[in-house]
């Protein structure tokens, strides 16, 4: 920028884009100044570089609040772990559930993690069903994301927040059809 140029020539850049031409350095510097403006290197491995003439300062400030821009629109996705036994009494297996569901209306993924003990590591299928039981009292408002996989003495899946929940049925009753006469 401006005096830490140091090529002896360079392509002048206008600020609407327009091309001035080929310059020496100390031309390029004081038509800058006579404009107020600043030269500023934007491509320096051509021959001969180019410089632009841009306000600098008023083009960080739009870059950073660019970037600020670009930040809140991201989102940041939490992972929440719920741990769960091969065998989970049905009330406990609801709580759990629930649990879950409230992660994915929070948009968070889910992590469920069954451990195996003892002999239980014999009859992985257990774990998987319960998993997969999980994932269909989710269906509506969760999806699979990383299937069931055994590791070691322990069974993980994933489960993501749909981006569009899928309707719930809800039954009708036709006053006709429930009318005792």
């Amino acid at each position: 920028m401006n005096g830490y140029i140091r090529a002896p020539q360079v392509r002048v850049v206008a600020p609407d884009g327009s091309q001035i031409g080929v310059k020496k350095l100390a031309e390029a510097i004081w038509l800058a100044e006579q404009l107020d403006l600043d030269l500023v290197e934007v491509a320096p491995n051509a021959k001969p570089p180019v410089c632009r003439l841009m306000d600098y300062g008023k083009y960080k400030y739009e870059q950073s609040v660019k970037e600020r821009e670009a930040r809140k629109k991201q989102t940041r996705t939490t992972i929440k772990e719920l741990r769960m036994k091969v065998r989970i009494g049905d009330h406990d297996f609801d709580i759990t559930a629930r649990k879950a569901r409230e992660f994915l209306a929070d948009a968070d993924k889910v992590k469920v993690n069954i451990r195996f003990r003892g002999r239980e590591q014999e009859r992985p299928e257990f774990g998987r069903d319960l998993l997969h039981r999980l994932a269909e009292s989710l269906d509506d408002i969760g999806q699979i994301e990383q299937a069931p996989k055994l590791e070691g003495r322990s069974m993980t899946m994933v489960i993501a927040p749909r981006k569009h929940p899928k309707p719930t049925e809800t039954k009708t009753s036709d006053p006709a059809e429930t009318s005792e006469e």
